[in-house]
Parts: structure tokens; sequence; C-alpha cells
């Protein structure tokens, strides 16, 4: 069975806690993603923010993207995944926790990131159609 480390996206990029959601959204769209990790001035992940974060918790609110940062999203402590860990042990905090995004981490540090991508990319179509069924479903 592969590992988190094989299947993920390496070298995440991380937005700063102290830039502003519009430095965020800028990123993103220079990567092309929709989400990026947090960290903090330790170079530790403090969580993840998304575009849909910046649209319904900024934007929606009539607040300013320009002077609302990143840490200011920053809620609860994200789920990870140890780079060692095996695809099943990827699957299940993920489908446990309904989430599309999982930060990868290695001695305290991030080092990638695992999304829907990713595991379509790596595993079979039962698989990522059993995760895409779980995390979809309505509670």
């Amino acid at each position: 069975m592969a590992t988190a480390r094989e299947i993920m996206h390496k070298g995440a990029s991380c937005v700063q806690e102290d830039e502003t959601l519009m430095d965020a959204a800028r990123r993103m769209s220079e990567l092309g993603v929709g989400s990026l990790p947090i960290c903090g001035p330790d170079d530790r992940l403090h969580g993840i923010i998304t575009d849909r974060d910046i649209v319904v918790k900024c934007l929606a609110k009539g607040k300013d993207p320009h002077h609302m940062t990143a840490g200011m999203l920053a809620q609860g402590k994200p789920y990870t995944v140890m780079a060692d860990a095996d695809t099943g042990q990827v699957l299940q905090i993920m489908q446990e926790h309904r989430i599309r995004r999982l930060p990868v981490i290695e001695d305290h540090r991030l080092v990638g990131m695992i999304s829907e991508a990713d595991l379509a990319r790596h595993l079979t179509e039962e698989q990522v159609g059993h995760f895409v069924e779980t995390i979809c479903a309505t509670t």
C-alpha cells in the first residue's frame, strides 16, 4: 500500500498568518489551487484557508480582504496525517472528518498536501468513488 508521502503534492506553499486575504487569493490564483495551508512564524501549520473561506467569511460579510488576515480565519486545529501513513489511514482521516484536503506532516513540519485529485491519481476507481460518496453524503 502506498504512503501519504508517495501520493501527496510536495512542497505545499504556506500563507503566513499575518498575510492578507488578498495576498492569499493572489497566491491561490498563481498556483492554480483552491486552498493554502496557514503557517505561523514558527513555520508550523496553524490552519487551512480556502477560496470559499475568503468569499463566505470575508467578502460576503462586507469585510475588506486587504485588511483581514489569513490568521483571522484559522479556526481550530487542522487534521493532518504523518508522511509515512498508508493510504488507508489517509482515506480514514479524510472520510471521518469529511475533508477534501489533508496536510502531510513530518518532524512537526508541513511537507505536502493530499487533495481529491491526488487520491484520484493513486487509488482505484472503487476507492475514489467510495471516498467521494462518503464526503459528499448529507448528514
